[in-house]
């Protein structure tokens, strides 16, 4: 083994594990010598140990030796990899993968050399420079282009300066990808939000637009989104319920689809969405 690949057991995993993770990321490969693919496995992380110099560790662990720690992180099956960061486990995979996707493991795992000009763009952020923000946020895809935080962070600027196709762009490159889905599916409510919440008319005259012509359902769908925006959801999904009982085909079922993306967004949980939901079905089987 190399210098950055050691043998781990229960004895001393919480130091060379749990607390050598906060300054460096360390995969711990559980592994048995009747295991065949640990056998391919092995050589596999341990040159790779050797190749990164030091930027992770590997830790060994004989998991016939040291069943009670196998057993309190949850390995089924063997090799099991779990990898750990700031004293915790955050990713693992099972199975002896080819080089190729466990380099990718491991790349996903190290720090990114973008991450220095993203908290300087969140610092930016939180001192109202978005344009500065965003440049340093678009500086740090050119450095890392696959880093996701990196990229959800410029779309949510993005979706502040309103620069909607260039969101959408961004956030449709992540479907396929994304881990964080949580948030890509926030970001993606969002800018449907954002996109369909108008010109940016007075809160109050779409409201008086609506008095004057209860039919207007364009100012509706307008100062729904808008509310929706403003997390003002209980009126925005009255305006939308609104809109599906009196026109069902109005932008192209547009009350009844912008009603489901905010259940999305909230949650089935939600007690908007459970009592929203009962509205939305009445309305659609009048």
């Amino acid at each position: 083994m190399s210098a950055h690949a050691i043998d781990v057991s229960t004895q001393d995993f919480q130091a060379q594990v749990i607390e050598a993770s906060k300054r460096v990321p360390v995969l711990v490969d559980f592994w048995a010598p009747w295991c065949g693919p640990c056998r391919s496995l092995g050589p596999i992380l341990e040159r790779l140990a050797a190749e990164y110099g030091g930027r992770f560790i590997l830790a060994k662990v004989n998991s016939d030796e040291n069943q009670p720690l196998a057993a309190q992180f949850g390995v089924r099956g063997i090799p099991n990899v779990k990898a750990f960061s700031d004293g915790r486990m955050v990713d693992e995979f099972t199975g002896a993968l080819p080089e190729a996707q466990v380099r990718e493991f491991i790349e996903r795992l190290l720090p990114s050399p973008a991450e220095p000009l993203r908290q300087q763009a969140l610092a930016a952020k939180a001192q109202g420079d978005a344009k500065g923000a965003i440049e340093l946020l678009s500086q740090a895809i050119q450095l890392d282009p696959r880093n996701e935080a990196v990229r959800l962070d410029l779309a949510d600027l993005l979706l502040d300066a309103k620069a909607i196709e260039d969101a959408r762009r961004l956030l449709d490159s992540l479907a396929d990808s994304a881990r964080d889905i949580h948030r890509l599916d926030a970001l993606k409510a969002r800018l449907e939000l954002t996109a369909h919440a108008g010109d940016g008319t007075d809160r109050a005259k779409l409201e008086a637009a609506i008095a004057r012509d209860p039919a207007d359902l364009e100012s509706r769908f307008q100062l729904a989104n808008q509310l929706a925006l403003e997390q003002d959801y209980d009126p925005a999904m009255a305006q939308l319920i609104e809109i599906v009982r009196r026109d069902r085909a109005f932008r192209d079922d547009g009350g009844r689809k912008t009603l489901i993306n905010l259940f999305n967004l909230l949650g089935g949980d939600h007690d908007l969405v459970r009592r929203y939901r009962s509205e939305l079905a009445a309305a659609l089987n009048r």
